[in-house]
């Protein structure tokens, strides 16, 4: 009976650890990411994009060096923006977030191009992201996949 209530409970944490929550970082960390999420992309798509909430913790300027995921070739930062009618994105390379900051990445404004995907992002799964940062370090995150034209990660209307 013990054994199987110390198993029962290991089972539930293991499980609990590798489910995607609100905040993904590992508690010592100077950098909080929340909420990474990503729109479902057609078949035959080439790129995609992540989206999430970074917050610096800690007491000096974080930056954001870039990205990897086994899902798509390379991943670069993005701003888009919009002037006189003509949407352009420009790649910004890293970005500074200042002490008690948040950077928040979303559609319409700062996001993350995945560019070479390997196949189509698919509502309702999940693929792994790493960032890195200057200080913190590399850190891994589980990306959700939202519907295509999701505006924000709406995990009511998840697939499990």
């Amino acid at each position: 009976m013990r054994y199987t209530k110390c198993s029962l409970v290991g089972l539930l944490l293991l499980v609990g650890i590798n489910l995607p929550g609100q905040a993904q970082t590992p508690v010592a960390s100077s950098v909080a990411v929340e909420r990474p999420w990503a729109r479902a992309t057609p078949a035959g798509a080439k790129t995609g994009a992540a989206y999430m909430t970074v917050t610096n913790k800690g007491q000096s300027t974080e930056r954001l060096l870039g990205a990897t995921t086994p899902v798509a070739d390379k991943v670069q930062i993005y701003r888009a923006t919009e002037e006189d009618g003509i949407a352009r994105m420009r790649e910004l390379g890293a970005i500074e977030i200042a002490p008690a900051e948040k950077l928040i990445l979303k559609p319409g404004d700062i996001h993350m191009m995945m560019i070479g995907l390997k196949e189509p992002l698919k509502e309702g799964q999940t693929f792994p992201l790493t960032l890195e940062f200057e200080n913190a370090g590399k850190i891994d995150v589980l990306v959700s996949i939202a519907g295509v034209g999701a505006m924000e990660r709406d995990m009511s209307r998840m697939k499990h």
